[in-house]
């Protein structure tokens, strides 16, 4: 998978889709995932999707490091990355490798990823994304729809249709 891929992804209407102005979002007003809080800078209702690319690979996909893991391993970190900061996703994947959770994909990192099946660390990556969130603040007003998200995410590495209806 390659940026472009994860990003067409990323932006649709599930998950980082259109303009939002909840009061129960600490982001504010968003767009295309991106918030006011985040970017007090930007025009955030006028975006569009040629702005936002840009900014999603400067401060999400390249600081999380995407470019050098495998590709099963790619759009989970990328995703996590965008929900909770490029840190907070490769120190949670740092831990579960035993790693320095410094938040920088480095050489040790990558030859611990390397020792795994990618597929299963995408997948232990999910769940140990689903446990970090729920004891997040916001959960309440957000939960369902992250954990759509996670577990949709999950059902694509598995590669089989949830059971379930969304």
């Amino acid at each position: 998978m390659n940026f472009d891929t994860a990003f067409d992804l990323l932006l649709t209407p599930t998950y980082e889709g259109g303009y939002s102005n909840d009061p129960h979002d600490p982001g504010g007003e968003t767009k295309y995932g991106i918030s006011k809080r985040s970017y007090p800078h930007l025009d955030i209702k006028t975006l569009t999707r040629a702005q936002v690319k840009p900014i999603y690979r400067a401060d999400f996909w390249g600081p999380a490091g995407c470019d050098a893991v495998p590709d099963e391993l790619k759009y989970p970190l990328f995703d996590f990355a965008v929900n909770s900061g490029p840190k907070t996703a490769v120190r949670t994947l740092q831990t579960r490798l035993q790693v320095e959770a410094d938040g920088i994909i480095g050489p040790k990192t990558l030859l611990e990823i390397g020792l795994r099946p990618p597929r299963d660390l995408a997948l232990v990556l999910c769940l140990d994304r689903l446990v970090f969130m729920t004891n997040r603040k916001n959960w309440p007003a957000h939960g369902k729809g992250w954990s759509r998200r996670i577990c949709s995410l999950g059902y694509q590495l598995l590669e089989v249709r949830p059971n379930v209806a969304y």
